[in-house]
C-alpha cells in the first residue's frame, strides 16, 4: 500500500509552514504502507499540477494533503471541501481569486473519502488534541483537497484522498500574542497517526464528531 502525503511551502509572509516541516519529517513506512512525501506550492493550479503529477508518478492507494491552519489549536482533519476559490490573500505567485470554481465541471463540493473520525480517534489515543473539521476554507488549502478529491472522483476511482489542517509551531507565534501552537513533534506524531488510521479503516467508524454550530 503507497500513501502519498503533501505539505505546503511558506506562505503569508511566514518564513516555514509547519504541514510540509511535519510532512518531511514522518516515517517512510507507517503500519505497513510506503510513505511518499511531497511539497507542493501555495499556489492556486500549480498546487493540483503538483499533486497531480506525483499520483501519476507512485499511483498511491490514498492521498493526504497537509496544510496550515493559524489559530486553531488542533489537528483537523476536513469533511469536506466546497468548488470554490476565494481568497483573502494572495497566493506565492499573486494570484487572488475571487468566487471562482475551482473546476467548472465538479460537484459543489466533495466529502472526503479518509476515515477523518477514526484518524481523529487515532490521534487523540496518541494523547494528541485532534477534532473533525466541516471547513477547510477557500484559500489553496480547500482548493487542494477539492482538486485531489475531483481527480479521484474524474481519473482515480480506486484512490482515497482528503485533506489534515495542522495548527502554527511554537516559534511562528513569539509575535503572535495569544495564537496557539503545537510542538512539531507532536504534530509529526499525529500525521503517522492519521496515516496509521487510513492503512488500518477502509471504512470510516462511526463516532461523534458533529458540532451545534
Amino acid at each position: 500500500m503507497k500513501i502519498l502525503v503533501t505539505g505546503f511551502d511558506p506562505f503569508g509572509g511566514e518564513k516555514i509552514n509547519p504541514a510540509w516541516e511535519a510532512v518531511s519529517r514522518i516515517k517512510d513506512e507507517i503500519a505497513g504502507a510506503e510513505v511518499i512525501k511531497l511539497q507542493v506550492p501555495t499556489v492556486f493550479k500549480k498546487s493540483i499540477e503538483k499533486l497531480e503529477a506525483g499520483i501519476e508518478e507512485h499511483k498511491p492507494d490514498a492521498v493526504i494533503c497537509v496544510g496550515q491552519a493559524g489559530g486553531r489549536f488542533d489537528v483537523t482533519p476536513e469533511r469536506v471541501a466546497i468548488n470554490i476559490d476565494d481568497a483573502r490573500i494572495k497566493d506565492n505567485e499573486g494570484n487572488q481569486p475571487i468566487d471562482l470554481p475551482v473546476y467548472e465541471d465538479g460537484a459543489p463540493a466533495y466529502f472526503t473519502t479518509l476515515p477523518v473520525k477514526a484518524i481523529v480517534k487515532e490521534i487523540n489515543e496518541a494523547g494528541l488534541p485532534s477534532t473533525l473539521s466541516n471547513t477547510a476554507g477557500t484559500f489553496v488549502c480547500n482548493h487542494i483537497m477539492y482538486g485531489a478529491l475531483y481527480l479521484a472522483d474524474k481519473k482515480y476511482p480506486n484512490m482515497r484522498a482528503g485533506f489534515i489542517h495542522v495548527p502554527y509551531i511554537p516559534q511562528q507565534v513569539v509575535d503572535k500574542k495569544g495564537a496557539p501552537s503545537m510542538a512539531l513533534e507532536d504534530i509529526v506524531k499525529s500525521l503517522e497517526a492519521a496515516v496509521k488510521a487510513v492503512v488500518e479503516n477502509n471504512q470510516d467508524i462511526k463516532a461523534t464528531g458533529g458540532t451545534i454550530c
